[in-house]
């Protein structure tokens, strides 16, 4: 093969492979067919023996690395152009570097606070940043931001970036559609990347719990995107998929462990091999959801199970039972709030339906989804698996429109199918089950259908909140009855503070009962 390049050498040696014994593959057509569980050439299929040393992915040999390379996009080129607003002006700067020489002042720090509104709690709360480039972060992770359309960081990515990075422990509400996801990751992909330089051995150094497969498939396809070029690799350990593989997978030496918390404890369980004594960071996203009953004592099994590591909580939702509970874990906690998360049902018109039987809300359903009120992409949220897909076959009866139902019997490969058809615009509407729903805050929903009130006005607000994704306008419509009456009090609440309609039924004192003391609900289908 003749002189064997840097490029070809670094692929053989990050791989443990002796390039004199075992050369490095030159075309793709010499290696072997992959086995069951081991690691595919993105390009072509076959055994991903050698680690691209610029985007960390598998690759089979030196033609199909090359073919890799050649299909990524050129970087942007970073023109510094800051200019640091007056003190009573918004601090949002385009393509910038926030240096030590334009750090802001204490007013500065307060009014941008005030401004994007920011509420912040806790001792010693590092200050906001303007750009990406005031953390000073590795410059390939810098690089990918930008390639990924990060040009300026969001409100909740200003303050929970910094925070993160200064060591401490976290509690974030933004509203849906903020930027959640990367203020989580920019700093665990920084921190990771930092700390494995020149260490030989691939521990587990970070992990994601999710409530469901498909949310954890997107947290690991943006980590994948963030993380390209810095020797970074994940392992996503979800239902679903072959247990065998995903030990494997770790096993090959991982950074992040992405994952549904019983599936974990389940691979954890059978395997005792696998150590996670050098997790330095663990991060809880949906923690509204991730700390109710049923996960609660999964995600304590599994943080007993870790030695002390930072912890980062995000959802669009923190109730102050949620609150009490993070407060318990973390005895340094910061708080960070942005917006008022009921502020954000302003931007959404919504409409109260009939309090009447099932008949007439599946009738003011099908009406709302017709040529005078359609708005796709459009999510309907349902209190039952069962339900789901009785109501999506109703709704393509009656009105012709192709729908799909997502819940948590339904196959991931289905799952999945269903997720990429309703976000190329295939299929204009899915009926999910609340906690499924939550796997939709990447697509730009317009109306959501609340067909079933969930048990908490927090639930609610969550739910509709995808129809404002960024501050947008979009449409509710809600669907109660009496059996919803125990947090009547709390949505009349939110109905009058985003200026929608009371209905009278609603609104009088035969419902307005104490929060708490209604019966439960029975969710259709159930």
């Amino acid at each position: 093969m003749g002189d064997e390049s840097q490029s070809e050498r670094s692929i053989a040696n990050s791989d443990g492979v002796d390039s004199e014994a075992d050369p490095v593959k030159e075309k793709c057509w010499q290696q072997r067919e992959a086995e069951p569980g081991e690691p595919r050439c993105v390009v072509c299929g076959r055994y991903g023996e050698y680690i691209c040393d610029e985007t960390d992915d598998d690759v089979c040999s030196i033609e199909c690395k090359q073919t890799l390379l050649n299909r990524l996009p050129k970087p942007k080129p970073v023109v510094p152009t800051v200019k640091l607003p007056a003190e009573d002006e918004c601090f949002y700067v385009r393509d910038g570097h926030d240096s030590h020489s334009h750090r802001l002042t204490d007013t500065q720090i307060e009014s941008l606070r005030r401004r994007i509104d920011i509420e912040v709690r806790g001792a010693s709360v590092p200050p906001p940043i303007v750009a990406f480039a005031s953390c000073e972060l590795a410059q390939k992770l810098q690089q990918n931001l930008e390639l990924a359309g990060y040009d300026i960081p969001t409100p909740v990515q200003m303050q929970a970036i910094p925070a993160a990075l200064s060591g401490r422990d976290l509690l974030v509400s933004a509203a849906t559609g903020t930027g959640k996801t990367a203020s989580f990751l920019v700093p665990l992909i920084h921190r990771c990347a930092s700390l494995r330089v020149g260490c030989p051995l691939k521990k587990p150094m970070a992990m994601v719990l999710s409530p469901t497969r498909e949310l954890c498939v997107q947290v690991e396809d943006q980590a994948k995107a963030l993380a390209k070029g810095l020797w970074f690799k994940t392992a996503l350990v979800v239902g679903g998929d072959a247990m065998a593989r995903q030990v494997y997978r770790i096993n090959q030496g991982v950074e992040l462990i992405i994952g549904t918390p019983g599936r974990l404890i389940d691979l954890l369980t059978k395997h005792d091999d696998i150590e996670l004594d050098e997790v330095s960071v663990l991060v809880l996203d949906e923690v509204d959801c991730m700390l109710q009953r049923g996960f609660r004592d999964q995600v304590m099994q599994i943080l007993c199970a870790l030695s002390q590591p930072q912890i980062l909580m995000f959802s669009a939702i923190v109730s102050q039972e949620v609150e009490k509970l993070a407060s318990s874990i973390s005895k340094d906690m910061v708080s960070i709030s942005i917006g008022n998360s009921r502020r954000a049902t302003e931007a959404v018109k919504q409409v109260v339906g009939h309090l009447g039987g099932l008949q007439t809300e599946e009738a003011e359903t099908f009406r709302y989804i017709d040529e005078r009120h359609f708005k796709p992409p459009v999510v309907v949220f349902v209190g039952s698996r069962l339900g789901a897909d009785l109501l999506c076959e109703a709704i393509m009866i009656a009105t012709g429109l192709k729908a799909l139902s997502i819940h948590g019997e339904k196959p991931m490969e289905e799952r999945r199918e269903s997720l990429k058809l309703f976000l190329t615009g295939e299929v204009s509407v899915v009926v999910a089950t609340g906690i499924l729903g939550r796997v939709l805050d990447l697509v730009g929903v317009r109306q959501v259908i609340v067909f079933d009130m969930p048990n908490s006005i927090e639930e609610y607000i969550h739910q509709i909140g995808r129809a404002s994704r960024m501050g947008e306008e979009g449409s509710a419509m809600l669907f109660v009855n009496e059996d919803d009456k125990r947090i009547f009090g709390e949505l009349i609440g939110v109905l009058k503070s985003s200026g929608a309609a009371v209905p009278q039924e609603l609104a009088s004192s035969r419902y307005a009962v104490p929060v708490g003391r209604g019966p439960k609900r029975r969710k259709r289908g159930s």
